[in-house]
């Protein structure tokens, strides 16, 4: 194939990013839009930069070592950047492709002032921008200045900031070419942003326009303030004008040179009203023409606009795709289970599919449409109600949506009613024969699963998992358990209410559920302690586990003194717990069972911080200590008015709390123990495909949905781009950070504490479990990193049930994700670890090491000198 050097804009559209690089197919792509005016220029394509490589061998050698590189060495990442800048700009263009360059350049004018812009492959793309890391030069003048440039653009690929940002990315270096862009310079009165949705709120309703005098240097260099314009249906809704000292013009002979600006000029918008609204209407169509909210720089030209770049915004997060054009509200579904990273497609629609109510995809999480219950005044209380005990933020959030008046929701069919909050406790007698019943049933129908499902293969298996399915949420729907889970909350919620009334004493229940009784989390952590004790006795083996890193370590234990016993105990774990990982809501996590390694740091943390016998030992205080609770709060009651019927009432709640509230954890180890039985026959599935050519790996079922993974086992046909395309997208979702609230405009609503009761300083969050407790904070991302001491206090983003594990090795909690029943609370309280939760961006104000003061009656963190 012939190689080209250099096209004209008018050649090239958005498609042809791999051969002018993300700037050039944009700027391509705008060229093509009725009405919008571009700066006439050229591309000089990226066989161009592979030529000019191709001419130094020695960026090799030098690529190899970058390659090797952790992006964190900065020292030797800076000297090898530099290194190679220098060996590309030293490299004399060759002569057919200067004269290329050159020829091109005479179609502008050959002494035309222009831009000389870089534009890399990895550049402009829906799912990393990439602004600001490689270098544009504004008003170079003649062939031979351009042709610099153009060396500079193509050895700007290698600046230290483009080279981090591509290793932080995971962007393999030898995969970004280099394209360069020529444009004829255009002088501006003005000129700045637009982005066609708010970059902050997400609100794609809004656009925002910055605008200062002269180029837009001044304001992406930062050398001004900008004038901000928002802009809501076609009319200017906000304003803000800035004292504009300076501007960045274009010298004659070339290059720029920052002016002042003339005082009385300085306070003037750079933009009137009616311009705001024109420019905003050319970014809609813009907008419309790449098919998402563009980032659009621009320039006012005799009292006309060009575009000079338009890029897509990266950092909104998408939304979810219904098809009509009401008003929507949805509510993560992460934040109520406790796991708010991006989940892979087919873990996102085996959730749907298991769910009990519709969910909805967007940025690889899932949501729950609240439009319709919001908008009934019947049912919005109850969901404020519950939303509210779950996490004030959300309730928060859905408030401050419901009183603005720009957002009007659907009037709701007219339909039943909800339950209301509040009521008395789910009538159920206190009994524990109820819950030794509901686990039985649930063991039953794991075992029958497992016996039923070993024959299946093939479009068979789909079927048969379809099926098995509808069984799975029947057994969620089952009444009894219903009423269990909710005997036991509301009474909770009961104590603490009425014990906060009669007693003055806030979150009694905490103290009250310790060691409660049949909560399968909590003896999962438990029961780690007791594997730590069989280990401990066995040094050789204790040894053997600190250098441990590969999966297959089970298999040399009973090579070792002690080893056999060691590994059973693991193994005795695992096939009780085994089906449990971080994220277990989405199938594709790697379970326990499937990486053991994980539990190794937290059984040698158990094996360092603990004497033998204390898991047996921690449960009998944990019961004593609710005992005692008890016996005092039935006798402050009785000596108040009315003493004894208040400590009848109370003594009915307790028992119904210590009967039920461990039983709120077992629908959900039924639930994850289901979903092994289902990953392991897919991934039996899966395995066929690999054998029979038509999948490079099992995992890539992953990247399918559940519909997708049967219509390629009946087919035996995969769709490879589409699976590189959710590659690619998840990898972009893993750098979002969902909300709480969603609106279909697309605004991310936080939520807000509204409390007066926290100090100045103190992070504030939700009191979930009581107590005060100081300690060291050990920020932990990644439960297999653990390394906790005794007294430490655990601060992380969210915890589900795999987290229990090292909560027995803790003194507090601090989360920032999580509500009163979520599973960390629960174990929480169990444990009698001090916890406040929902504390917004905890792992990054609060630093690893750090003294922190974890108050869990009053809810708030206080960082200590």
């Amino acid at each position: 194939m012939t190689e080209q050097y250099v096209l004209g804009l008018e050649e090239v559209d958005e498609m042809q990013v791999a051969v002018v690089g993300g700037k050039g197919a944009h700027l391509g792509g705008l060229s093509r839009i009725e009405g919008i005016r571009v700066p006439g220029g050229f591309c000089v394509t990226t066989d161009a930069f592979r030529r000019i490589m191709a001419e130094a061998p020695s960026m090799d050698g030098l690529l190899d070592r970058l390659s090797r590189l952790e992006p964190d060495n900065r020292e030797v990442l800076r000297t090898l950047s530099a290194q190679m800048r220098r060996t590309i700009e030293g490299i004399a263009i060759p002569g057919d492709l200067a004269a290329a360059i050159t020829r091109a350049l005479g179609r502008l004018g050959e002494q035309a002032a222009c831009a000389v812009r870089s534009s890399a492959t990895a550049e402009d793309l829906p799912t990393a921008s990439f602004a600001g890391q490689q270098d544009t030069y504004l008003n170079v003048v003649g062939p031979a200045e351009i042709l610099r440039h153009v060396s500079r653009c193509w050895a700007s690929l290698f600046t230290e900031r483009a080279v981090t940002y591509r290793q932080r990315n995971g962007i393999d270096h030898r995969t970004v070419h280099m394209a360069v862009v020529v444009q004829q310079m255009v002088f501006p009165h003005a000129a700045g942003i637009l982005f066609t949705a708010d970059p902050v709120s997400g609100n794609r309703k809004v656009s925002t326009v910055d605008a200062g005098f002269g180029l837009g240097e001044a304001l992406v260099s930062g050398l001004v303030n900008p004038d901000v314009f928002a802009v809501r249906d076609g009319e200017v809704v906000a304003r803000t004008i800035a004292a504009k000292q300076r501007a960045v013009h274009a010298l004659p002979a070339g290059g720029t040179q920052e002016v002042a600006i003339d005082s009385q000029r300085q306070e003037q918008p750079a933009l009137t009203d009616a311009q705001v609204v024109r420019l905003v209407q050319l970014g809609r169509r813009i907008e419309a023409h790449f098919g998402r909210p563009q980032d659009i720089e621009w320039c006012l030209v005799d009292g006309g606009f060009r575009i000079v770049q338009s890029r897509p915004i990266t950092t909104l997060f998408p939304l979810p795709e219904i098809g009509d054009q009401d008003n929507h509200v949805y509510v993560s579904v992460g934040h109520q289970q406790m796991m708010t990273d991006a989940m892979k497609p087919l873990g996102l629609s085996m959730w749907q599919l298991t769910a009990m109510v519709p969910m909805h995809a967007a940025g690889g999480r899932l949501f729950v449409d609240a439009t319709g219950r919001l908008a009934s005044p019947v049912n919005r209380a109850a969901l404020l109600d519950l939303m509210g005990r779950g996490d004030p933020l959300v309730r928060d959030a859905l408030e401050t949506v419901l009183d603005r008046d720009d957002f009007p929701l659907p009037v709701p069919d007219a339909g039943p009613g909800g339950r209301p909050a509040g009521g008395a406790p789910a009538p159920i007698e206190t009994d524990p024969g109820i819950v030794a019943e509901l686990i039985e049933r649930s063991q039953a129908v794991v075992a029958a699963l497992e016996r039923d499902i070993r024959t299946k293969s093939g479009p068979a298996l789909f079927d048969f998992l379809l099926k098995a399915i509808e069984e799975h949420k029947h057994v969620l729907r089952d009444p009894l358990s219903v009423q269990a889970i909710m005997a036991g909350m509301e009474a909770t919620w009961w104590l603490n209410d009425k014990l906060q009334e009669w007693l003055g004493e806030k979150n009694v229940a905490d103290t009250l559920t310790l060691s409660a009784p049949d909560n399968v989390t909590s003896e999962m952590g438990l029961a780690l302690l007791d594997v730590a004790d069989v280990i401990r006795a066995r040094p050789e083996v204790v040894a053997f586990l600190q250098g441990v890193e590969d999966e297959g370590f089970l298999e040399e234990l009973p090579k070792l003194a002690g080893g056999a016993e060691a590994r059973e105990a693991i193994e005795g774990y695992l096939d009780r717990y085994g089906m449990r990982c971080v994220g277990e809501i989405d199938i594709t996590r790697p379970r326990w069972r499937e990486r053991p390694t994980t539990l190794v740091p937290v059984i040698l943390d158990n094996v360092r911080n603990f004497e033998p016998g204390a898991a047996e030992r921690r449960f009998e205080q944990g019961r004593q200590k609710a005992q005692a609770k008890e016996q005092e709060v039935l006798s402050r009651l009785r000596a108040l008015p009315d003493g004894d019927g208040k400590a009848e009432e109370a003594k009915r709640m307790i028992d119904r709390v210590r009967t039920f509230i461990g039983y709120r954890e077992y629908p959900k180890y039924g639930i994850v123990s289901r979903y092994f039985v289902y990953k392991q026959a897919l991934l039996e599935e899966a395995g066929r495909l690999v054998e029979a050519g038509v999948l490079p790996e099992k995992e890539d079922v992953f990247y399918l949905t559940f519909q997708e993974f049967h219509d390629v086992v009946r087919s035996n046909r995969v769709d490879d781009a589409l699976i590189e395309q959710r590659k690619e997208a998840f990898r972009s979702y893993q750098a979002l950070t969902p909300p709480r609230v969603l609106t279909s405009d697309g605004e991310a609503v936080t939520g807000a504490y509204r409390r007066d009761d926290v100090p100045a300083g103190a992070l504030t969050g939700l009191p979930v479990s009581a107590g005060t407790v100081e300690g060291r904070a050990r920020v932990i991302l990644d439960m297999a990193e653990a390394d906790l001491e005794a007294g430490d206090i655990l601060v992380t983003t969210f915890t589900d049930p795999s987290w229990s594990p090292l909560f027995v090795g803790i003194a507090g909690l601090v989360t920032e994700v999580g509500g009163l029943m979520t599973h960390g609370a629960v174990i929480a309280r169990e444990y009698g670890l001090p916890a406040v939760v929902g504390v917004e961006q905890a792992t990054r104000l609060i630093r690893d090491g750090q003294r922190i003061r974890v108050h869990g009656t009053d809810g708030y963190v206080e960082i200590l000198s």
